[in-house]
């Protein structure tokens, strides 16, 4: 029988700790624990590697290639998809006592404990284990991927006699191609089986150091992995260095005594080029483990403290009254933050390195909703993965001209920039990923004021974009500018005509290239803009197409989609039909009215200035019983509405979902990695949602609320090089600006312009939104979890 979640993850607020083991949710656990620095990802496997429900270590953007078959081919489907690999493994530290192996599956678990410790970064683990011929041991681990030294991975391990004397061997490892076969059912998560696609090219060890090189058999990838130890044992102990193809092994034995030790430091480095030559790769991680081996376990634990204190600085969120969802904030945030730190022009994927799931791809996640997040609080990251966007736009120029397209396509998923969607009307048909991209890098411009990554790198992105939305959109008889045939952000309503969310962020995206042509006349130039294309551009922006249904007085998500028949909910919840994708024809869905995901609600967060309050209100409360929530990020979204509309209680349960999503496993699929976007969108949830935060014109703006239980919030973030804090409490608000520049910074509450000076704060009382509706219904089953349902 399973312990109630609250038993098993006790509510701290600066942890997340195990207690106990459950060797039937090992690989929901593994995601929890994992480990990253945006470039190397560790899964939170047992040091012992057996038993496990996921094993898994990954490098950002190291992938294999695979066919995309089709039943039917046809032009301009993709060819060639992109899975990410399971790489050597270097987590791997076996131990045998008095010759039986420690296998949590026999003997006895005396105690077991692991603790993920967010201001620190590091994952520890305590064991006690009762050996089947009755030795007891105390295990004691902690590991970490550093955020300072970009490819290391560190482990310090020891082994403690409790009963009597043990003779004990310790067998530290690099495995490549280990086997891993995801028990996924769901196609949405579930990633491409790839067996032994690392082809062993060279191994070698000496001492207590050795490497495995390999390459990828399609994608021609070479990949180096190497290790070092520190040994400290009560006498000397025999050791033994063996290597081979796909493995390299460490060998340490001795005896110790009771409340003696065996001690173990392990560095793990990587380093992987599709140009770098072997000798060079494994120069490199020869390198970096000499200097990881150094500085000592000691100074990295340092280094990721000080990197982790900076960060919060920045970052933190301050919940009294609910503290659960205060854990599960933290926990988001770190999980966000390492999976974008040290990407360093790579993708930031959907799963973060947390696992395999969605093959390792990128998606709009990235800018809709992890970029923001990273924008306020650790920019540099969020630089960096605009950047590798920005590195990836001659792909995209040769997709739009592939299409008959001008401009830029952005892939809907991808690893290294190649469009890797096999299906088309929820991938290709997505052209909002356009604008979201676009409309990231100019987010990134308002809130850095970077000029020169504006003039270098968003500018190109703006530019090539907005060409696409001419050469996709045209102007019709009605004279407005309209774009037929895309899916918007809800995949239940595909191939649509003048989806909102999308001919808004097209218009937005149109505006800013214009802006930017205008403001950098050197790259425009470089980019051969011409003053007519300005005008062009500026022109489809103003007169973009918004349906509108005026018998119901809302906006449609999409021309005429409020016209079409309302989904059966009923017959959904006797059949337990939920996700709809798995349980019924794509036909059927996309014919009926029926939402995946908030799509009009997020035009409305992100586009807000385009729409009354009143019109807010009544679509709030009329796509609500339309939305199914089958996508994890709808929640946030609908939280981040549901207060600005003033529905705080509702705003409060939709939140809980958000940041739950893993911790609680919602979806029934954390076991194949983390839903950054939806950790992310907890962020969101709160600043946005009761801290009111929105961006609109370049502008920083806030209209705070608390919701029912919750005494106090702060929450801080930066803007325009300043940090920034807002306090919230149940009357009024505080804004204090930090660290600020030596001038005062604008910011917008409720409609009044304030200006913080250096050490002074500004206090307002709060203006709560009086809801104009009742509190809307959902889907029949598809309420959201109560803030309140909390054990």
């Amino acid at each position: 029988m399973r312990r109630k979640h609250a038993e098993r993850y006790p509510v701290e607020p600066w942890e997340l700790r195990e207690v106990g083991l459950d060797l039937n949710d090992l690989a929901r656990s593994e995601s929890l624990f994992a480990l990253s620095n945006g470039h190397v990802g560790a899964r939170g496997n047992l040091d012992e590697g057996d038993p496990y429900g996921l094993p898994g270590t990954y490098l950002s953007s190291l992938y294999e290639n695979r066919p995309l078959p089709y039943a039917e081919a046809g032009y301009g489907f993709p060819e060639i998809g992109q899975t990410i690999l399971n790489v050597t493994d270097g987590k791997v530290i076996r131990l045998l006592v008095d010759d039986e192996p420690f296998d949590l599956r026999y003997g006895e678990i005396l105690h077991h404990d692991r603790v993920l410790d967010l201001r620190s970064g590091l994952l520890h683990r305590v064991a006690e284990w009762r050996s089947p011929s009755g030795q007891v041991i105390r295990l004691r681990s902690s590991r970490l991927v550093s955020l300072t030294q970009r490819s290391i991975m560190a482990i310090r391990w020891e082994v403690e006699a409790v009963g009597d004397a043990a003779r004990v061997v310790v067998q530290s490892e690099l495995i490549a191609n280990e086997h891993v076969q995801s028990q996924s059912s769901d196609p949405r998560v579930a990633p491409y089986a790839l067996e032994h696609r690392l082809e062993a090219l060279e191994h070698d060890g000496e001492g207590t150091r050795a490497w495995l090189l390999h390459r990828t058999r399609a994608s021609r990838l070479h990949l180096a992995a190497g290790m070092e130890h520190v040994i400290e044992a009560p006498e000397m102990p025999a050791s033994e260095m063996v290597t081979g193809p796909d493995i390299a092994r460490l060998t340490v034995g001795c005896r110790i005594l009771p409340g003696q030790r065996l001690a173990l430091t392990k560095f793990v480095s990587y380093g992987w080029s599709s140009q770098r030559s072997l000798r060079a790769l494994s120069d490199q991680t020869g390198a970096a483990l000499v200097s990881a081996k150094h500085a000592g376990w000691d100074a990295l634990v340092s280094e990721q403290r000080r990197a982790l204190d900076l960060f919060w600085s920045c970052a933190d969120v301050e919940i009294e009254g609910a503290p659960a969802i205060q854990q599960a904030l933290r926990f988001s945030l770190f999980h966000t933050f390492q999976a974008g730190l040290r990407s360093e022009q790579r993708a930031i994927p959907a799963k973060g390195l947390t696992g395999s799931g969605y093959d390792g791809h990128a998606f709009w996640d990235t800018e809709t909703y992890v970029l923001p997040v990273l924008i306020a609080t650790s920019p540099n990251s969020a630089r960096d993965a605009l950047r590798w966007r920005w590195g990836t736009l001659d792909l995209a120029r040769e997709r739009a001209e592939h299409l008959h397209l001008a401009g830029a396509v952005f892939p809907w998923r991808t690893i290294r920039g190649q469009e890797c969607s096999g299906y088309w009307p929820a991938g290709t048909a997505a052209m909002h990923i356009n604008a979201d991209i676009a409309l990231a890098a100019q987010r990134y411009v308002d809130w850095t004021q970077d000029d020169e990554f504006g003039e270098r790198y968003a500018a190109p992105l703006l530019v090539e974009t907005a060409r696409l939305w001419m050469s996709l959109g045209y102007f019709g008889d009605d004279g407005k500018f309209h774009i037929d045939g895309v899916t918007g952000p809800d995949e239940y309503s595909a191939i649509v005509r003048d989806n909102t969310f999308t001919n808004l962020g097209a218009a937005r995206n149109l505006d800013a290239a214009a802006a930017v042509a205008r403001r950098w006349p050197d790259a425009a130039e470089g980019l051969q803009v011409t003053a007519a294309e300005i005008d062009s551009w500026t022109a489809a922006a103003a007169v973009v197409a918004l349906p509108y249904d005026k018998a119901r007085r809302i906006p449609q998500q999409d021309l005429g989609s409020t016209d079409r028949e309302v989904w059966d909910f009923s017959g959904s919840l006797r059949d337990n039909r939920y996700p709809l994708l798995l349980n019924a024809p794509y036909f059927g869905i996309y014919r009926k009215q029926v939402v995946k995901q908030a799509d009009l609600m997020l035009a409305m967060h992100w586009f807000g200035d385009s729409f009354t309050a009143e019109d807010k209100a009544r679509a709030f409360e009329y796509y609500e019983a339309l939305t199914v929530r089958d996508s994890s990020l709808s929640a946030c979204t609908q939280a981040i509405m549901a207060a600005e509309v003033g529905h705080l209680d509702l705003a409060a349960d939709y939140l809980t979902e958000a940041a739950m999503m893993d911790l609680r496993d919602l979806q029934h699929n954390t076991r194949d990695g983390l839903h950054i976007a939806s950790l992310a969108g907890s962020w969101l949830g709160v600043v946005a949602g009761f801290g009111g935060m929105r961006d609109h014109g370049g502008r920083l703006s806030f209209r705070p609320q608390l919701p029912p239980g919750w005494e106090r919030l702060c929450f801080h973030l930066i803007w325009h090089g300043a940090r920034i804090r807002v306090d919230v409490s149940r009357d009024e608000v505080i804004y204090t600006a930090t660290q600020p520049p030596d001038h005062g910074v604008e910011i917008v509450h409720a409609g009044e312009t304030l200006i913080l000076e250096p050490g002074r704060a500004v206090t307002r009382p709060l203006k709560y939104v009086e809801p104009s509706t009742p509190r809307p219904t959902q889907p029949v089953g598809r309420e959201p979890i109560r803030a309140d349902s909390l054990d």
